[in-house]
């Protein structure tokens, strides 16, 4: 009735209906004529909003406005407008490292403050874990941001950040260096160069067992590839077999498996690209071929010669004349069937040990100051005793690591204060 007398909606009809008799009294029409004029302004205003762009903006800005003078607190976050300056090493402190590569090819990164300091003459703290016959190579420290350079047998070049090798412990293992660049599976790497600054005036000097050498500005190998770059071209059958800093004013020595060494200055060979494929460093017998390379960076090092049967010995690197580049060199060794082709040359100092390896995995480690120092057309002493049917695989130089008891434990450090004499013990 409601609906067809005063053309009403069903909803509004319902409405009426569900109000209380007392409402339709007229101590109620005021009020619910006021409540019908505000209903009616609300909506004119909705409308308005819906037809007014500029009025929806006005309404988010005040409601902003509100919020923020509730809220707001000053700024504790930096707008950054171009995300070109802003990489994932201004997330990672800038922290000192100790790097330790193994001979077998196993790296790691350790916090330098996990080897704490100790009073000379203490008995020192575990380093690093060996595993069969493989043992720590290299120590280096470092910063996270620095970079270490690998390069391959294969000529190629490749650079990592620090805080990029995986981290452990002093005890951990580490991780296979073939995990931690794209190396291919006959690839091994043969030289690791930590960069603090690609710098001027510094220069990476190679050398390939068919006595090739190159000398290539550092600089040039500021940006690399994640896949790597070529530091080198290598003709046929030839591999890079060493790589080392220096500063274009060093003297070079490249020592061949048959007991010849040629000494030369690093001037003589000028500054290449890395595409390029080098200059002949040592004139070589058909027989022949290079075994190290060597840089003379200090006045005190010295030459350790070692051959395949066990024996070596120490030489100084003056006692090598000074040739021109690409000249056959002068003799090592006296090379005979019991000293065997020369295994190795490489600097040493009294400071160091030596490590020698046989191809049947025996290992020994002597102190270099006990090898003696005699002269080049010699045979040199006994190093290692060997099996009628082993030789020589590899020696290399490590630092020394005197862990000698003197009846102190790690509290007495305590006693006398500053007055100790500190020392980092690896």
């Amino acid at each position: 009735a409601l609906r067809a007398n005063f053309d009403l909606t069903e909803i509004q009809a319902k409405a009426i209906l569900d109000m209380k008799l007392q409402r339709l009294t007229g101590l109620e029409k005021e009020k619910i004529l006021n409540d019908y004029k505000e209903t009616i302004q609300k909506i004119e205003y909705l409308k308005s909003i819906l037809a007014s762009k500029e009025l929806q903006n006005q309404i988010i800005i005040d409601e902003l406005l509100e919020i923020k003078k509730k809220y707001g607190d000053e700024r504790r976050t930096e707008i950054v407008y171009r995300n070109e300056d802003f990489s994932i090493e201004d997330l990672i402190a800038n922290e000192e490292v100790i790097v330790t590569i193994s001979h077998k090819g196993f790296i790691k990164r350790t916090p330098a403050a996990t080897y704490r300091r100790q009073r000379k003459g203490g008995r020192g703290s575990i380093g690093a874990t060996s595993y069969d016959d493989d043992f720590v190579e290299r120590v280096f420290q470092a910063s996270t941001h620095n970079h270490i350079l690998f390069f391959t047998n294969k000529g190629k070049c490749f650079k990592v950040k620090i805080y990029d090798l995986p981290e452990g412990g002093r005890n951990a293992k580490g991780r296979s260096i073939a995990n931690v660049i794209p190396i291919e599976s006959d690839e091994k790497a043969t030289a690791y160069l930590p960069i603090k600054e690609f710098e001027e005036g510094k220069y990476i000097f190679m050398a390939t067992k068919r006595g090739v050498v190159k000398k290539t500005e550092l600089k040039a190998f500021a940006n690399v590839r994640s896949s790597g770059i070529r530091a080198i071209i290598l003709k046929e059958n030839d591999d890079l077999i060493n790589a080392v800093l220096t500063d274009g004013s060093n003297d070079i020595i490249l020592a061949t498996r048959n007991g010849l060494a040629c000494r030369f200055r690093e001037s003589e060979t000028r500054p290449m690209g890395r595409t390029a494929a080098g200059v002949k460093g040592i004139n070589l017998n058909e027989d022949d071929r290079v075994v190290s390379l060597v840089a003379i960076t200090r006045p005190d090092e010295q030459l350790l010669i070692i051959g395949e049967k066990g024996l070596g010995k120490r030489s100084r690197y003056e006692d090598f004349r000074l040739t021109k580049r690409g000249a056959k060199g002068v003799k090592t060794m006296h090379i005979t069937e019991k000293t065997g082709k020369i295994a190795q040359v490489l600097t040493a100092l009294d400071s160091e040990d030596l490590v020698v390896i046989t191809h049947k995995g025996i290992l020994i480690r002597q102190p270099v100051k006990d090898i003696r120092t005699i002269g080049r057309n010699t045979q040199g002493v006994r190093l290692i005793k060997l099996d009628p049917d082993d030789a020589i695989a590899d020696v290399t130089t490590v630092s020394r690591q005197e862990n000698k008891d003197n009846g102190q434990e790690e509290n007495d450090e305590a006693k006398n204060g500053d007055n100790a004499n500190n020392s980092l013990n690896f």
